[in-house]
């Protein structure tokens, strides 16, 4: 009663990213809550899944295996959620910002009339003082991300429904084994119980899933570029240089938009999250909502022009300069330095 569920996403026998990083995050909110962290993994043939979660630090592991489960369909899996929640009573639900995270929170949330707040970039635990009615709330769920179009950061809270939702993208918290032999008790559901056989209406009949093109997200160094890279031929410079490097290369919306290189690459807060070693941002203005998604790298070097460019004020490293200027002298310094 009363503890933090992290819902995990399953792809085949494996457990999602962004699940066992919410599951690191899962346990410090727990700790601090001084509750008990459960995790909820359904699927087909999970077996030994408690295996890859309870190194996290989790208490309990609800395992929900069935044929109809994966891959994922919207109705079993509100279900599960659903009558789980009004059995166990977390006070903190967890999940992922993803296409089914997207789909699942929205409909767990409106079921059991309590709240939901998408894409959080941070959450902690605080306390709130409503004066106008005099009560003050413990232990509260912070709910933190940019709003009206990043311009600001929100700190969203609710107080009076259970449980607290939130969403959170992957690559936003870091993914930490807390003990490799912690133990905690796995409770495998009889699913029928939970779920009735009108759920399974809809059969997924045939499934394409195709690889990332990139490793973005792990890459040890990644250099990005603005709209201030000018074209598309400007990223050819990036990729070049990241080929000395061996990095990869992101981009700002600003540039993803202006059609100078693949949305699948932008960096931010509608894009991915990165935590490089090192991030060399090249014409990046450094608007709030892409410093969202990659301030947590350990070196910035910013290599721009403008003086006063807002990434300049996190960046370790400021190279005044043009891009044209700049970037090909990288480029040959690494070549002749890298044999």
């Amino acid at each position: 009663m009363n503890n933090v569920f992290v819902y995990c996403e399953m792809e085949g026998a494996h457990v999602a990213d962004v699940s066992l990083e919410l599951l690191t995050k899962g346990r410090k909110l727990a700790g601090e809550l001084g509750c008990q962290l459960e995790a909820i993994c359904a699927g087909c043939d999970l077996v030994g899944v408690e295996k890859q979660v309870l190194p996290f630090g989790v208490d309990r592991v609800h395992v929900f295996d069935a044929p109809g489960l994966f891959p994922y369909t919207s109705l079993p899996h509100t279900s599960i959620l659903v009558n789980l929640f009004k059995q166990e009573k977390p006070q903190v639900c967890l999940m992922g910002a993803t296409v089914i995270g997207r789909d699942l929170g929205p409909r767990v949330s409106s079921a059991l009339t309590s709240g939901l707040t998408a894409d959080c970039t941070q959450l902690e635990i605080g306390s709130h003082e409503d004066k106008k009615n005099g009560v003050t709330y413990e232990n509260l769920l912070y709910q933190i991300r940019p709003a009206f179009g990043g311009n600001i950061v929100a700190t969203i809270i609710n107080p009076e429904h259970r449980p607290q939702m939130a969403t959170v993208r992957e690559g936003v918290m870091k993914k930490e084994i807390l003990d490799e032999n912690y133990q905690g008790e796995v409770i495998r559901h009889d699913v029928a119980k939970f779920v009735p056989e009108t759920d399974y209406v809809v059969k997924v009949i045939d499934r394409h899933v195709e690889k990332a093109k990139h490793n973005l997200k792990g890459a040890p160094i990644v250099i990005a570029g603005g709209y201030g890279m000018g074209s598309k031929e400007g990223f050819d410079m990036l990729f070049e240089l990241a080929k000395e490097l061996h990095a990869e290369v992101g981009a700002s919306r600003a540039a993803v938009d202006a059609g100078f290189c693949e949305h699948d690459r932008q960096i931010g807060q509608t894009g991915v999250t990165v935590h490089p070693k090192l991030y060399i941002a090249c014409g990046i203005s450094g608007q709030i909502q892409h410093i969202a998604g990659m301030q947590d790298a350990g070196i910035i070097i910013s290599v721009n022009n403008d003086e006063n460019a807002p990434i300049n004020a996190i960046a370790d490293y400021v190279i005044n300069g043009t891009v044209e200027e700049v970037i090909p002298k990288m480029i040959k310094y690494y070549k002749k330095n890298s044999k």
